[in-house]
């Protein structure tokens, strides 16, 4: 009788151990699962050559999409109804609307980031330029601040991280001295807006100085974009890279060569920031 309660104790024990073991790894698979697969966003703001012309001669795209911005699973592009999708050129067809949106960074971005690191997670883009604007138009409260605002926000609900805001924006403002005299003040109100706008002090921002302008005053607003002393805002120079024919967009290989200069700079800050925190 002794013998049966005991071995119907150890029984008991032996089960106990076994269920609790089972759902300690159940947490540890979930949790596991849950931030490899928790979206890494990166907000994409500015005017047409962020959202895309590369390939795209009077009005036509040529529908050529180079390998280096290949379709991906694990990368994501938040559409013009807020909804998740597996992301593809061009990525702002539906958000830079009445323009022929071609080839841009930010596939190319995403690409090498996952190759430098398979385990970076689920990348979400959320495409929000516009071509032909000026930074008055996305000076806070503005529709395409409170737009970019909006997005970001539905971007990181159910899980997700702005890991950087991606911005190319200027050309429009080369027109006149007055504006780029007056740019550097106003995108560095505009950085610290965004930050505090979406409750992070000091979250990444990575700002295209321009390869061409619309007006003659280029190297005003490259001055001030150059000149730019905030922290984590972090400066990749397109002066050099090839144009369409306009004179004014990038090319289709140009934006190839732009979305490595992001990837290698976002990759050489964030493991930079990840070290020292």
């Amino acid at each position: 009788m002794m013998q049966s309660k005991d071995r119907y104790e150890r029984l008991t024990f032996y089960l106990i151990l076994f269920v609790l073991l089972a759902y300690i790894l159940w947490v540890m698979n979930c949790t596991i699962s849950e931030t490899k697969h928790k979206k890494q966003i990166f907000i994409l703001a500015g005017q047409s050559n962020m959202a895309g012309r590369g390939g795209v001669v009077e009005k036509v795209w040529d529908g050529y999409v180079p390998p280096e911005c290949r379709r991906n699973p694990a990368i994501l592009r938040l559409n013009g109804n807020s909804i998740w999708e597996v992301a593809q050129e061009p990525l702002h067809y539906d958000i830079d609307l009445n323009k022929t949106c071609g080839i841009g960074p930010t596939m190319v971005f995403a690409n090498d980031i996952l190759e430098k690191d398979p385990e970076f997670g689920i990348i979400g883009l959320v495409p929000c330029a516009a071509g032909g604007t000026s930074i008055d138009k996305w000076s806070q409260g503005s529709s395409l601040y409170n737009e970019m605002i909006k997005r970001a926000r539905i971007a990181v609900y159910g899980g997700g991280t702005i890991r950087a805001i991606l911005w190319y924006q200027g050309e429009r403002d080369t027109l006149t001295w007055e504006e780029a005299k007056s740019y550097k003040s106003k995108l560095e109100k505009l950085c610290q807006d965004l930050r505090s706008d979406l409750n992070s002090p000091l979250l990444p921002i990575f700002q295209v100085a321009l390869a061409s302008g619309q007006g003659r005053f280029i190297e005003g607003v490259r001055e001030a974009q150059l000149g730019i002393n905030l922290p984590n805002v972090i400066t990749v120079d397109a002066l050099g890279l090839p144009l369409e024919p306009d004179g004014l967009h990038l090319s289709t290989p140009a934006q190839v060569q732009l979305g490595y200069k992001l990837a290698h700079a976002f990759v050489k800050t964030h493991y930079t920031l990840k070290t020292t925190q």
